[in-house]
């Protein structure tokens, strides 16, 4: 049998039969499609979304990569088991989908992208806002797409839709290979009728796979991990998305092994856990990263080991370290010349702990750790407490935030000094109450990564806390929030400029310049301070405003958003020079190694030295 139907409507109707299932759970995969519609999408998508409106519901965004980092943060607050589509029209509205796509990719988030593309007859060409390249007529703009997609695919013909439908749902659904998939659709062939099996749309179902350590890497495993003295596990995004908390709980309790986490993997344990010992790396804490330096075995549980989480390859300076690597991605098992463990983190730990039984660190270890960790909760403990005269310090607003936000909220960041100030200061109640970009660290994911996340968890309130900076380059979703009646709670920090790499750029000598909002004077960008009103930008799109004042203000007006049903915006104003404590690691940024200015020749010292702590793990 089958049913005829344009391109258009069978995308529509297929991604409405798709579901997902691990442990038994079935979901929808696509929870529906976010869109922005323009010549090239609106007689194909637009038109079909519109026919099947009950099978797959729409979206309207205000921009495109936005519509892309809300499908992100839904994908990541469903731990990847659900996502959106999101589709556009042809040119513009197709590249600025790009950097969401990069942003999917680099997180290993699943989302389906369907940009319009050109005619595929030809028969227009070269219509409004084609890109024409003399080299071949087979290139369009969505070929951009093609670096930043785990799978890209352009259907010209309606016969090859379907083995593209099957090889995207396989690579959204491939925990180890997920990311960004692109379909260009060219608007003709969107239009275009064909006679497809009725197979094609039948309910089909996608097991997300637990893979199972191999035996012999599993007992290279346990012995290593028997051997060692002073073992630290770091847990990445993976132990969160394989849902495998609990189990690093009990594997952490009986080992006694200290647990850190990266940005991806904060909340893998509650933050007064007594094996954890919070944030590692560049924006770590103190405890976890002393442990770091003394470590012979690093245990990384679903961690890909950016340069932050590694403080840049100086942090763990045993010389003899040896790391065993758990991770569904063999790429990532097989980083820093460890032993790699390929398998989901769950069914990992669950054979670890059973390999290990019987098997403690010393109590002087655990004891080691223990007194690590209080040292540094002490130290947050006067960041969030301090009230300094004038304006207050970021580290204020974050524990204002940490205080009125229930053990359920979620904490939504990506881009600035805050996701650094948060990894190492937030003291994270639940696995899923710590959500912070910090793949791409894009700015202007925050307000629409926040806004996939609480349509993922309508029940939590969602405090999305976003710096001028990353403000100023993408709000529009406050709009959409509106208009779908999805409340935010958005904490707007003015500081006027960018913070963070103000302080970046005084680091390497460079003065804080081109950091500042300021007017422009006969000297440069210095005069005063810009004349923007960001409150009242908020409130012109759709948004409840509260402006508050120091931190005890700020904490009243917190409140008030949080009693609200309505998208709030609170405004503040921090010091930008107020520092965060600090985490006592390095971070990779090269120096101009000659230069005429006194602070870039300091900082190039500086540099050298920091450089000799770093090593290749071999």
């Amino acid at each position: 049998m089958s049913t005829r139907l344009t391109v258009a409507q069978a995308v529509v109707r297929f991604l409405a039969a798709q579901y997902s299932e691990r442990d038994g759970e079935e979901r929808r995969f696509f929870a529906g499609c976010f869109g922005i519609f323009g010549h090239g999408n609106v007689a194909g998508l637009g038109q079909a979304l519109l026919e099947h409106a009950d099978g797959l519901p729409y979206y309207m965004s205000r921009n495109e990569q936005a519509m892309v980092h809300a499908a992100s943060g839904y994908a990541r607050m469903t731990d990847r088991l659900s996502t959106f589509a999101c589709t556009t029209s042809i040119g513009p509205g197709a590249t600025n989908m790009v950097t969401g796509a990069a942003l999917a990719t680099v997180n290993r988030l699943p989302v389906l992208l369907l940009p319009g593309d050109i005619f595929a007859t030809r028969a227009a060409n070269p219509v409004l806002q084609e890109l024409e390249d003399a080299r071949s007529y087979d290139v369009s703009v969505n070929d951009c797409f093609k670096p930043v997609s785990k799978y890209w695919d352009r259907v010209n013909r309606p016969e090859q839709l379907p083995s593209a439908l099957l090889a995207a749902m396989r690579v959204l659904t491939d925990p180890a290979e997920t990311g960004a998939v692109t379909l260009a659709l060219p608007q003709d062939v969107q239009a275009e009728a064909f006679d497809w099996p009725d197979e094609l749309f039948a309910r089909r179902v996608w097991r997300i796979p637990r893979p199972v350590p191999e035996p012999a890497a599993l007992e290279e495993a346990a012995e290593i991990l028997r051997s060692a003295e002073r073992p630290l596990i770091i847990a990445g995004g993976g132990v969160i998305y394989s849902r495998a908390t609990d189990d690093l709980r009990a594997f952490a309790e009986h080992t006694g092994i200290p647990v850190a986490e990266t940005q991806a993997g904060k909340g893998s344990l509650p933050w007064d856990h007594e094996c954890s010992v919070g944030a590692i790396g560049a924006t770590g804490t103190t405890a976890a990263n002393a442990l770091a330096r003394e470590a012979d075995v690093v245990l990384g549980i679903g961690t890909r080991y950016s340069d932050f989480t590694t403080a840049s390859h100086s942090l763990f300076a045993d010389p003899a370290v040896r790391f065993v690597n758990v991770n569904v991605a063999r790429p990532d098992a097989a980083k820093l010349a460890g032993t790699a463990v390929v398998a989901d983190a769950r069914e990992a730990l669950r054979a670890l702990g059973a390999a290990l039984d019987g098997h403690s660190v010393p109590d002087a270890y655990r004891e080691r750790g223990r007194e690590l960790v209080g040292r540094w909760n002490a130290v947050v403990d006067a960041a969030f407490a301090e009230r300094r005269d004038g304006l207050p310090a970021q580290a204020e607003v974050i524990g204002v935030v940490n205080e009125v936000s229930g053990p359920r909220d979620v904490v939504v960041c990506a881009a600035g000094s805050m996701p650094g100030d948060l990894h190492k200061l937030w003291r994270t109640r639940d696995p899923k109450g710590y959500h912070v970009e910090y793949g791409y660290s894009c700015m202007g994911y925050e307000i629409a990564g926040g806004l996939g996340v609480k349509m993922a968890a309508p029940d939590r309130e969602v405090f999305v806390m976003v710096g001028d900076g990353s403000y100023l380059m993408m709000a529009q979703e406050l709009a959409t929030a509106v208009a779908e009646g999805v409340k935010l709670i958005v904490v707007l920090v003015q500081n006027h400029g960018y913070a963070s790499i103000g302080n970046l750029s005084e680091s390497v000598g460079a003065e804080r310049f081109g950091t500042r909002y300021r007017a422009r004077t006969d000297t440069g960008l210095d005069g005063g301070t810009l004349p923007v009103d960001l409150a009242a930008n908020a409130a012109s799109l759709g948004a409840d405003v509260l402006r508050a004042e120091g931190a005890d203000g700020f904490r009243d007006a917190l409140r008030k958003a949080v009693g609200s049903p309505r998208t709030t915006v609170v405004h503040v104003e921090t010091d930008p020079l107020a520092p965060a404590p600090d985490s006592g690691a390095w971070w990779d940024v090269p120096v101009a190694e000659v230069s005429a200015l006194a602070s870039t020749a300091q900082a190039r010292a500086r540099y050298d030295d920091d450089k000799k702590t770093q090593r290749r793990y071999l």
